[in-house]
């Protein structure tokens, strides 16, 4: 058997559904490569090796046994360090949670396992996901296994660099200005974040919140889809989750659930969304226009009216942030990191007016993008701005000399996006010339998930960019 730990999700489920290789034996491989990689990249922060082991063996005789397995059987999985995983430590990314071990399973974690899935620990977030570059004062920096000089992204970077350095096959992420995308874009792999609901999250603070989201990441189009029957359909907990189940499939099934002919899909083309735009990310994704062309699409340049969307989304962001950090900035001022406290500062400051604003300016934005996928199915333009950077910077304060103010600027490609609340994905596009990844973000009509996976398919399996593998790989074991 030649390396497991190459192998993406769907093929490795069948290998163990056929009993060819046991889930002790995958899992052992992919310890193995956390092992041998982790300590250049920093992904996977808190590991429950002893945990995996024993799960495995309890999987390989259940199926042994005779029992059906799940669609995540004997999968090496791991889970962001914001989501809560019981008996498992679970910090945040900040100093304050340190020690923190939850009695609890997020419900995206109680569906992998359920799923057959094995965790083999929590992968790296920025302090209380707050920015796209993961780095905390608890485990430091993630770096990027394609540079280890550069940033992996973020907020779920430990996701993407795990999924990249081929330690883990599928993760979950969180999604807010463009946590599953952006990494997913910086590292080589596949992020979507899903329409508001698609994928329930509990524990929740806000019963009203559809701007952050929480959804799959994986190495392949397929491997995401896979995952994401799992995380979506209705829980009674959570009262905005849409009740359309997910697709009864099983992983070999899956494929042809995204098999679609793309003749005479419409897609609206942006390079760069009215945004300023890196030239070497520019370059890189110049090709994917033809590419969309040649699998028949009817591509034109277009893009929607976004106008209000930067406001919208840092209202609701800050007043999200003063809602959840608000009680932990007083009671412990100074121990907070600066994107923290400067999120939440702003949203102390809100004013009644701020939040009608906010209201009135997403409704319309709402029912302008409506009328414009009335005209297109797809919109197709960049995850973001800039090519993967330096891993010591804080964040990007220049793209192409325009100056950015804060650290939230230089991912408005990904956040004004999520203001829209359409589903969206990240696919690998390309490399600059000195080969760091470069993703294509695709934005699907509201609740078309599967439509808009299935041009990612046809993306990815047309360009194969997401076949190579890192530098880093070339001499693991």
């Amino acid at each position: 058997m030649d390396d497991l730990c190459a192998k993406d999700a769907i093929t490795l489920a069948g290998l163990l559904r056929r009993r060819e290789v046991s889930a002790r034996e995958v899992v052992a491989a992919h310890i193995a490569r956390i092992e041998a990689l982790d300590g250049a990249v920093n992904a996977v922060v808190t590991r429950c090796f002893d945990a995996a082991v024993a799960k495995a063996a309890t999987a390989d005789e259940a199926l042994a046994g005779g029992e059906s397995p799940g669609p995540l059987h004997g999968l090496p999985v791991a889970h962001k360090d914001l989501v809560d995983t019981a008996g498992v430590r679970t910090t945040y990314g900040s100093p304050l949670f340190a020690e923190n071990v939850p009695d609890h399973d997020a419900l995206v974690v109680q569906r992998m396992s359920a799923a057959g899935a094995i965790s083999l620990g929590k992968t790296n977030a920025p302090e209380f996901g707050a920015g796209s570059h993961t780095v905390n004062p608890v485990f430091g920096a993630t770096r990027n296994p394609f540079d280890l000089s550069r940033s992996a992204g973020g907020s779920s970077g430990g996701a993407a660099a795990a999924l990249a350095a081929r330690m883990i096959c599928l993760a979950d992420g969180s999604d807010l200005g463009g946590s599953l995308r952006n990494p997913a874009s910086f590292c080589n792999v596949v992020g979507l974040r899903p329409s508001p609901g698609r994928v329930p999250g509990w524990p929740f603070s806000d019963v009203a919140d559809v701007l952050g989201v929480e959804g799959p990441m994986a190495r392949t189009v397929a491997d995401v889809a896979l995952l994401l029957t799992v995380l979506s359909g209705p829980d009674a907990r959570v009262p905005l989750a849409l009740d359309a189940p997910p697709p009864a499939a099983e992983p070999d099934q899956i494929a042809s659930l995204l098999d679609r002919d793309l003749r005479g899909v419409r897609v609206a083309w942006s390079a760069d969304l009215g945004l300023p735009v890196e030239p070497a990310v520019r370059a890189a994704l110049a090709p994917a226009r033809q590419v969309l062309t040649e699998l028949g699409c009817e591509v034109a340049d277009a893009a929607p009216d976004l106008s209000g969307a930067d406001f919208v989304f840092r209202t609701w962001r800050a007043f999200r942030f003063a809602t959840n950090f608000g009680p932990l900035l007083r009671e412990h001022a100074g121990q907070l990191g600066p994107n923290v406290t400067w999120n939440t500062e702003r949203g102390l400051e809100l004013s009644v007016a701020d939040l009608s604003r906010a209201t009135v300016l997403q409704a319309a934005l709402a029912e302008r993008v409506s009328e414009f996928f009335g005209s297109y199915e797809v919109l197709a333009c960049p995850v973001t701005q800039v090519v993967p950077f330096d891993v010591t910077l804080d964040w990007v304060h220049d793209i192409d000399g325009h100056p950015q103010h804060t650290y939230l600027d230089w991912m408005a490609s990904a956040y004004l996006i999520s203001v829209t609340g359409l589903p969206a994905v990240s696919v690998p596009a390309g490399f600059t010339p000195d080969g760091l990844p470069v993703g294509l973000q695709l934005v699907g009509r509201r609740r078309a998930e599967w439509d808009l996976l299935g041009v990612a398919h046809a993306f990815e399996a047309a360009t194969r960019h997401g076949q190579t593998v890192p530098p880093l790989l070339r001499s693991a074991p």
